[in-house]
């Protein structure tokens, strides 16, 4: 069985833009459709929380930076064979004034941190798949989720050129969400059921062509 964790914020979480603070239901999230898409001999590791950015510690948000909450993730669900990092969109956020290149360098950062852990017996390391976020939307500074100013719209079209980097400087596994998914024009932020129906295939369509190329 191949063990893939879905490392992310409140998208892979599967925060339901219709009702702001709830869950899609685990067959509608990306997470669970991945399980269906990838079947039996896969294990899909959900670990989705929402306000989670890359390395940025946000007082307003305590214990929400990813570098920090990743050695437990992959401690506890070790040995994995893929390590999906789908951060970003927080970073975006008017506290942390990170540009696009900034915010990349933070998704390097976690990545290396997967890569370069140390998995004792459970080893060897999991190949990662880099995931360059879904685009804010315009209205964004109105969101009910607060944060965020009008600016990170355009920032957010501008990451997915910095994440490829990361990716190719590295030899990891790379999608552009933007490019399969959206956010909903409800909250700006998060992604109804068919962006997540989306995403999980084109992800699927990764995992399965990498695996079968072993």
């Amino acid at each position: 069985m191949k063990n893939v964790l879905c490392f992310g914020d409140s998208n892979t979480f599967g925060t339901n833009p219709a009702r702001p603070g709830t869950r899609h239901p685990f067959d509608v999230r990306w997470t669970g459709r991945l399980t269906g898409l990838l079947g039996p001999d896969w294990r899909v590791i959900e670990e989705g929380m929402g306000g989670r950015t890359t390395v940025f510690v946000n007082p307003l948000e305590p214990k929400r930076d990813g570098i920090g909450a990743l050695p437990i993730a992959l401690q506890s669900h070790r040995p994995l064979d893929y390590a999906i990092v789908s951060l970003g969109t927080n970073d975006l956020k008017e506290i942390f004034n990170a540009s696009p290149r900034t915010i990349a360098a933070g998704a390097a950062m976690v990545c290396d941190a997967v890569l370069n852990y140390n998995y004792g017996g459970c080893g060897p390391a999991p190949k990662v798949l880099l995931v360059s976020p879904i685009w804010v939307k315009p209205g964004i500074s109105e969101s009910p989720y607060v944060g965020f100013a009008e600016d990170a719209v355009d920032r957010s079209h501008r990451l997915s050129p910095y994440y490829r980097e990361v990716a190719e400087e590295r030899g990891l596994l790379f999608l552009d969400a933007s490019t399969v998914a959206e956010a909903s024009d409800r909250d700006k932020l998060h992604m109804e059921a068919d962006s997540h129906a989306r995403l999980a295939q084109a992800i699927a369509d990764v995992l399965l062509a990498d695996a079968a190329a072993e």
